[in-house]
């Protein structure tokens, strides 16, 4: 899952989509044993941020950055063994993500560790329309989806905030030419 998180910073800005949570994932949870499920929408993001002090840096930043969501979405179950989930859970979630207007961005597939991570977005007018991560190990199956308009620079601001793990981005700054 960190893998999958660290790719989405390479995405574009992210406006509203639509993609579910298929009802057979949110079976999953009476197998996982450890589940983690973040249900964010508009309003309460919003309530949220009225929490955030506009005072502290960094509080600031995450504080702008989710006035323009309409939600954060997470589910991610841990199980104590392999096989605990199907890959037909795993293509509930893609499927979604490869209808019209969708892209997928990153494909990523450790047949080795067995490890498989896939970063969508959905095009719209131009513009990036929604974004969706589907990163499913031996032991671990992770959903994130994030709706509304966001600039995926500033994404890293809501690490450790809403549920959302902390995330490092490094960019390199090319030096300034020499006259």
């Amino acid at each position: 899952m960190k893998r999958a998180l660290l790719l989405l910073m390479a995405a574009l800005p992210v406006a509203a989509q639509d993609v579910k949570i298929p009802p057979s994932l949110e079976k999953l949870a009476a197998k996982a044993a450890e589940v983690v499920d973040v249900t964010l929408d508009g309003q309460t993001l919003q309530i949220a941020g009225k929490f955030l002090s506009g005072k502290d840096p960094d509080e600031a930043k995450v504080k702008n950055l989710i006035n323009g969501l309409k939600g954060i979405y997470v589910r991610s179950f841990e199980f104590d063994k392999e096989g605990e989930y199907s890959p037909s859970d795993v293509e509930a979630l893609r499927s979604q993500a490869r209808g019209p207007g969708w892209s997928r961005l990153v494909g990523v597939v450790s047949r080795k560790s067995g490890e498989n991570a896939e970063i969508f977005i959905k095009l719209d007018g131009g513009k990036v329309g929604g974004l969706v991560i589907v990163s499913a190990e031996p032991k671990e199956l992770t959903f994130v989806n994030i709706v509304g308009s966001i600039d995926m620079d500033q994404l890293s601001e809501l690490g450790g905030h809403f549920g959302v793990p902390e995330i490092q981005v490094h960019s390199e700054k090319k030096p300034a030419a020499k006259d």
